[in-house]
């Protein structure tokens, strides 16, 4: 088969069984918003979990899809590398003439020293600082929610407190706030989703986040140094000098990271405990399950479906030759699934032992810096709706729209009801 051009729209192939092995293609987005790359990647699994896709619309790649693999991958960062000029951490190749260079698309040592500069804003000090503050925010967004009439959960809930959170971070003026969902919906966006128009328009919106934080930087790197995010990276000996394409890199992988995740577990927990009822009632039973359940919702959901690796030398991995400058993707939402590894994985286990043994915050170095910040808001938000609707179920009232896309793994929209 020819090369498609990049981002050139493909027919999804929905029943896997249809085709040889070798055709399977689990990176189209039209699979993950009709939910439907489930049994792609359980025969991937089971008969070819290090996976050759020679074909696709992001070019030929290679899929690992068990739990241990991606684990090999993840930690070995000497040979699977994230850097930006090699493509980065997506399956999606940026433009050459539009690169992004962001901590989490760098190698050691830049990485590190990069990384350690914003880690003091997730250090459990700050977070025991910030509990009360999303509290209240919870309270009230929950409090102004409207009773026994369908409402969009995504839009209502999840994004309005994980972007109130955000400009907290970033100390970003609040009125303006959902200018960051915006650009973060418009960095990850599929060409086919509405969202934007082309690769120039991305382009020219993201310059314009460029532009309105780099009025930020120039009124904090001007100020005594504060605790906010940008003041971190204006004050710290390793990012202090930055060019603006790299301020601009970090700022998207700090909204991106900030967002997307907590926002689409935030939406992915009521509808997973939607389609285990039993689950929902065993958790109004007993309030007390909500810290366990938190990291099992974000296991279930997986909201970042892949993260992505250029091999900087040949590797053997599950019985295949990977060439240097092959494209490799680690697929954590198929990971997350392995029931060689984790029991009924399929199910929404409130009460799941261990449930931090999931892949959805990565391993090794680049693990998610945020990753306790994403649980505490999902463990408040939780805390703060069975405060309020402790015998009532919050009804999932139609199926959601879910984002095209298979690097967000998320909702566009979901309709539900509180009972009056």
């Amino acid at each position: 088969m020819s090369q498609a051009a990049p981002n050139t729209p493909r027919k999804a192939v929905f029943d896997p069984y249809s085709i040889p092995i070798e055709e399977i293609d689990v990176a189209n987005p039209e699979l993950f918003r009709s939910n439907a790359m489930w049994p792609h990647f359980e025969r991937l699994r089971r008969e070819d979990p290090v996976h050759y896709c020679a074909d696709s619309q992001f070019g030929p790649y290679w899929s690992v899809t068990k739990y241990h693999d991606i684990m090999a991958v993840d930690t070995n960062h000497a040979v699977f590398s994230s850097e930006a000029a090699l493509g980065g951490i997506t399956i999606r190749d940026g433009r050459e003439d539009f690169r992004l260079p962001m901590f989490i698309a760098m190698d050691p040592p830049k990485h590190d020293a990069q990384r350690k500069v914003v880690s003091p804003i997730v250090a459990p000090e700050n977070l025991a600082r910030l509990e009360g503050t999303i509290r209240e925010r919870a309270g009230r967004i929950l409090d102004e929610l409207p009773r026994n009439e369908p409402f969009d959960w995504v839009d209502r809930v999840s994004i309005e407190l994980t972007t109130q959170m955000l400009a907290t971070l970033f100390d970003f003026p609040f009125e303006d706030r959902r200018k960051l969902t915006r650009w973060s919906d418009v960095a990850t966006a599929d060409l086919n989703s509405n969202i934007v128009e082309s690769e120039e328009a991305r382009e020219k919106e993201l310059l314009e986040c460029g532009a309105y934080f780099t009025d930020l930087w120039n009124q904090r790197v001007n100020s005594e140094p504060k605790g906010d995010l940008i003041s971190m990276l204006a004050h710290a000996d390793a990012t202090r000098n930055m060019e603006p394409m790299e301020y601009l890199g970090n700022v998207i992988l700090l909204i991106v990271g900030g967002n997307d995740t907590t926002r689409n577990s935030i939406s992915g927990g009521l509808y997973a405990l939607n389609q285990f009822p039993d689950q929902y009632k065993k958790l109004r039973d007993n309030p007390d399950l909500i810290p366990n359940m938190v990291p099992e919702i974000i296991r279930w959901q997986t909201p970042l479906a892949h993260m992505r690796r250029t091999a900087l030398a040949d590797a053997e991995l599950g019985g295949k030759t990977i060439r240097k400058g092959d494209k490799v993707v680690m697929w954590y939402v198929s990971g997350n699934r392995d029931d060689e590894v984790i029991e009924r994985p399929n199910e929404l286990i409130v009460d799941r032992p261990r449930p931090r043994q999931h892949l959805s915050f990565g391993f090794g170095i680049h693990r998610c810096v945020g990753n306790r910040l994403a649980e505490m808001q999902l463990r408040i938000v939780w805390e703060e709706i069975l405060k309020r609707w402790p015998t009532t179920h919050i009804e999932v009232v139609e199926e959601p729209t879910r984002v095209l896309s298979s690097f967000v793994k998320g909702y566009e929209r979901m309709m539900v009801r509180i009972p009056a």
